[in-house]
C-alpha cells in the first residue's frame, strides 16, 4: 500500500503490561493506555516523584517511546525539542527548532510531539515542523510551514500535533487562503500532498479514523469537521462554528460515529456518516448545544469508556466554572456531574482516570458511570493545561518550570 496503517498504533505491549505513549492522546490517540496493575488505593504518604528536573515554558505534552520522554520547551529565546531518559530524567539531547514564540494566551510551543522508533516530529508555536533523530537529537529535516504556504499563525499559536501515517507525517497549518492540510515524507521531508480549505486553522489535531467503512483523515478546523482520503482528497464536511474559531478537541469514534465538542458555551454532537456510491450523508445522532449543553470541552478531549463519555464541561466563554461530566455516549444523557470541579485534563488506564489540574493537583478517580469516585488528590505541579502521559507505571507531567515523573505503579 502507498500509505500503510498508522505506524504509531502498532505497539507491542510487554508482559509486564507497560506501554509507550508516543503521540497526542496515547498509543491509539484515544486517551487510553493499555497498562494494568496500576495504583488501586491512595498511598498513605502520598504520591512520590520518581524524578523531577528543570524544563521550560510551553504547553506541549510529553511523548514517550523506548524509554525516552520528549517534549517542547522555550528558554533563552529559543524553542527546543528536549529528550529525557524516562526512567531517570537525565537529559539525552536537546535541539533548538526555532526562535521563541510569545502569545497573550501563553508563551512557548503548544503541540504534542509524535514519535516513531527512529524519529521525533515536533511542531513549534509559529508552525515550524521538524524531524529529529530520536536516538541522537540530530536534525533530519525542517519546514517553516506558515512561510511556505504564505499563511498566518493561528490567533493562539499553532497547536495541532503532527500525525504519522505510515511513511508520511501530516500537519494542519496556515495557508494564504485559510487552512492547509499538508503531508511530508517522514524520512526526507519532501512534500507529498497538500489540500487547502477556506476555513480558519483552529487548534485540533488531525485523526486517522475508520469512517463509513474506510480509513480517513478527519480534521476539525476552526469552522468545519472535514473528512479526507489518505491522499488528501476532500470527501465530506460538517460546519461547526464556534466563537473565536476555538475547535480544539481531537475527533473520536463512538461505535463508528464521530464525536466532537467545543467550549465557548457551544456544545457537543455525535455524527453518523454513511456512504452510498461516491456520496456521503451526515446525520446527527444526538446534539447538545448552547448554554444548556451537557458537554462543552474547552481544550480537553473527552474519554470514552464502555459506552460512556467522561469529560470537562466548561461554562461560559472560557469562563472560570468547569464541571466534570459523565454522559451516556449512545443518547447524550447526562448521568452525573461534579459541579465546579475545575479546569483539568484527563487520560485513562486500568479502569481509572488520571487527571492533571490547572491548580497543580493530580487526581485519580475510578471510571465509574454511576457516580464520581475519587481515590485521592495531591498538589504536584505549579499548574498545567497538559493531560498527563503514562508509560511503564510513571505519570509524566510538566509546568512552565519543571518536568515530573510520578510513580503510579502498583508496587
Amino acid at each position: 500500500m502507498l500509505i500503510r496503517a498508522l505506524t504509531l498504533c502498532l505497539l507491542t505491549v510487554p508482559a509486564l503490561s507497560a506501554a509507550d505513549w508516543p503521540q497526542h492522546l496515547g498509543p491509539l490517540r484515544t486517551g487510553h493506555s493499555p497498562e494494568k496493575g496500576l495504583i488501586t488505593t491512595w498511598p498513605a504518604d502520598g504520591l512520590k516523584n520518581a524524578w523531577k528536573v528543570p524544563g521550560g515554558v510551553g504547553m506541549s505534552g510529553i511523548a514517550v517511546q523506548d524509554s525516552l520522554a520528549v517534549t517542547l520547551i522555550q528558554k533563552e529565546g529559543q524553542q527546543y525539542a528536549l529528550a529525557l531518559d524516562a526512567n531517570t530524567g537525565d537529559t539525552k539531547w536537546e535541539f533548538a527548532i526555532g526562535p521563541e514564540y510569545n502569545n497573550a494566551m501563553g508563551n512557548g510551543p503548544r503541540a504534542f510531539p509524535a514519535l516513531t522508533s527512529t524519529q521525533a516530529f515536533v511542531f513549534s508555536g509559529q508552525g515550524i515542523l521538524a524531524a529529529i533523530s530520536l536516538k541522537t537529537g540530530k536534525l533530519h529535516w525542517k519546514h517553516d510551514t506558515i512561510q511556505e504556504h504564505q499563511g498566518e499563525v493561528a490567533d493562539y499559536g499553532m497547536a495541532a500535533s503532527p500525525l504519522v501515517i505510515g511513511n508520511v507525517v501530516v500537519v494542519t497549518t496556515g495557508h494564504k487562503n485559510g487552512v492547509a492540510i499538508a503531508a511530508y515524507s517522514a524520512e526526507e521531508g519532501k512534500p507529498q500532498w497538500q489540500t487547502n480549505f477556506p476555513d480558519s486553522v483552529g487548534y485540533s489535531c488531525p485523526a486517522l479514523l475508520e469512517v463509513a467503512g474506510e480509513k480517513q483523515l478527519v480534521v476539525f478546523t476552526g469552522t468545519h469537521l472535514r473528512g479526507l482520503s489518505l491522499l488528501g482528497d476532500p470527501l465530506w464536511k460538517y460546519e461547526y462554528i464556534t466563537p473565536y474559531d476555538c475547535n480544539i478537541v481531537t475527533p473520536q469514534l463512538i461505535d463508528g460515529d464521530i464525536f466532537i465538542s467545543s467550549g465557548e458555551d457551544h456544545g457537543a454532537v455525535r455524527l453518523k456518516i454513511t456512504k452510498s456510491e461516491a456520496d456521503y450523508t451526515i446525520q446527527e445522532v444526538w446534539s447538545s448545544q448552547g448554554r444548556t449543553s451537557v458537554m462543552r470541552n474547552e481544550w480537553q478531549t473527552s474519554i470514552l469508556s464502555q459506552g460512556h463519555l467522561f469529560g470537562f464541561d466548561n461554562i461560559g466563554g472560557a469562563g472560570p466554572i468547569t464541571n466534570l461530566h459523565c454522559l451516556n455516549a449512545t443518547t447524550g444523557e447526562a448521568l452525573w456531574k461534579m459541579p465546579r470541579f475545575g479546569k483539568g485534563n484527563a487520560i485513562a488506564a486500568d479502569g481509572k482516570l488520571f487527571i492533571s489540574m490547572m491548580d497543580g493537583n493530580v487526581i485519580i478517580a475510578n471510571l465509574n458511570q454511576d457516580e464520581y469516585q475519587e481515590l485521592g488528590r495531591q498538589k504536584v505541579t505549579r499548574g498545567t493545561r497538559q493531560a498527563p502521559s503514562l508509560s511503564d507505571g510513571l505519570l509524566f507531567l510538566r509546568d512552565d518550570e519543571s518536568i515530573y515523573a510520578i510513580d503510579i505503579s502498583g508496587n
